[in-house]
């Protein structure tokens, strides 16, 4: 067919369905934790999830590793929902299991616990993707969040600088939802270019796939990956590379991911010819790293490390190594073109030099409740414009819910100075 075909879609008019303070589009954890944070202050709530379970990539991609909320050199410095939604993911387990890699809160970091050996022992557990989801979704049913499965988001209706409806399509057609303000945790900043944002899109996704198999009557985890880059290059990893916001592409990284594991499934049986080796649970969603992002008024960076900001919503240290504290300015967070438009999760405005590290669980958190508190402050306060939103009122309400906002946690560094509306001094 060529290129240039169309076909004319008429004019209809969309049933509006729904009217809400925030809508969260996606239900990955920067969702759930943004979801969640904007109930819990009283704000009328939709989360939409494209998918049939909530969790992302932490229970639909297997990535099962809740990475640091600590330093590494025995600071904490993720709390608040990052801490509880941690605590959930391992509630159910009474003990550790090795080969499946779940493991509960180490010891150290229970309370009691040694200080000396949160030195070397990161604040990290690894849980049970099946009941993670169940759990994650009774969380949000019983919080009184409106949660729409099977649902995507297909555009977005403007006035002026404001998203005032959301146009979502699922089994009961396409659909309007209203709303005073927006969170684009979608992973790949779906919201943000339906709006008109500037984003960056990365076309240097590798295969990856993790999947559990049962041999020996036990159930183990495999972290099937092609080697990537940490700075999103196709330099030092391995091809094929994938975009994450081209269809084609997008089914291509899922068909030759599952070819790996059924070579994986292969070389099982071959080693295990008598103990009939079966795959258990693989992804259920493209495992991408870094697809798309917001590109705000400021972009973070590594060169940012260890710097506090005027407007810092969360911190979170690198998973990679001991060490660094990023603090995590509003600005990352926030639409230019759209007031009351907060990008949370991977696609936040983050350069290659620290996007990995900032997509990792606990910053995904950190930047959810984070919006999800500044949407529900803003709904109420300022009509929606997160712009407008007095970062006093946000920080106060951030430090109430036990969020860490410790300068001497993120230490050194000039602090970041912009034109905004900050009332904390």
């Amino acid at each position: 067919m060529s290129t240039d075909s169309f076909v004319k879609e008429p004019a209809r008019q969309l049933p509006v369905v729904g009217e809400y303070d925030v809508l969260v589009a996606g239900g990955g954890m920067a969702g759930v934790a943004a979801a969640l944070a904007a109930v819990r202050l009283g704000a009328r709530v939709c989360l939409i999830e494209r998918y049939c379970a909530l969790g992302g990539l932490a229970t639909l991609g297997n990535v099962t590793v809740w990475l640091p909320l600590c330093d590494g050199m025995g600071n904490q410095v993720v709390a608040g929902l990052g801490e509880e939604l941690l605590k959930l993911s391992v509630a159910d387990l009474r003990q550790n299991h090795p080969a499946s890699r779940f493991t509960r809160v180490p010891s150290c970091w229970q309370p009691g616990g040694c200080p000396d050996e949160r030195h070397q022992t990161r604040y990290r557990v690894e849980f049970n993707p099946a009941t993670y989801m169940l759990a994650l979704e009774r969380k949000v049913v019983e919080a009184g969040i409106h949660l729409y499965y099977d649902t995507r988001v297909c555009a977005v209706h403007k006035e002026g600088q404001r998203i005032s409806h959301v146009v979502v399509e699922n089994k009961s057609g396409r659909t309007a939802l209203g709303c005073r303000t927006v969170v684009d945790a979608t992973g790949d900043a779906d919201i943000c270019v339906l709006a008109g944002e500037q984003t960056v899109s990365l076309d240097t996704n590798v295969l990856a796939g993790w999947c559990y198999t049962l041999t020996h009557g036990e159930l183990k985890l495999h972290k099937l990956s092609n080697r990537y880059s940490p700075r999103a290059e196709r330099c030092n990893a391995v091809a094929p590379f994938f975009r994450g916001d081209d269809a084609t592409q997008v089914t291509d990284h899922i068909v030759q991911t599952r070819a790996k594991v059924r070579q994986l499934l292969d070389r099982l049986r071959e080693q295990h010819p008598t103990d009939d080796p079966q795959l258990i649970m693989p992804a259920t969603m493209a495992c991408f790293r870094m697809t798309r992002r917001i590109e705000s008024d400021f972009t973070l960076g590594e060169q940012h490390m260890h710097q506090w900001f005027a407007d810092t919503i969360g911190l979170t240290g690198d998973w990679r190594k001991r060490g660094p504290v990023y603090a995590i300015p509003l600005a990352c967070l926030m639409g230019v073109a759209t007031f009351n438009l907060l990008a949370a999760g991977r696609c936040i405005s983050v350069d290659n030099t620290a996007w990995d590290a900032l997509r990792a669980i606990p910053p995904c958190v950190v930047t959810g409740e984070a919006a999800g508190t500044a949407a529900a402050l803003s709904a109420c306060h300022t009509a929606g414009d997160v712009q407008a939103l007095p970062y006093g009122l946000l920080r106060d309400q951030l430090r109430q819910q036990g969020v860490l906002l410790d300068r001497t946690l993120v230490t050194g560094g000039d602090q970041y100075e912009r034109n905004t509306h900050d009332n904390a001094q």
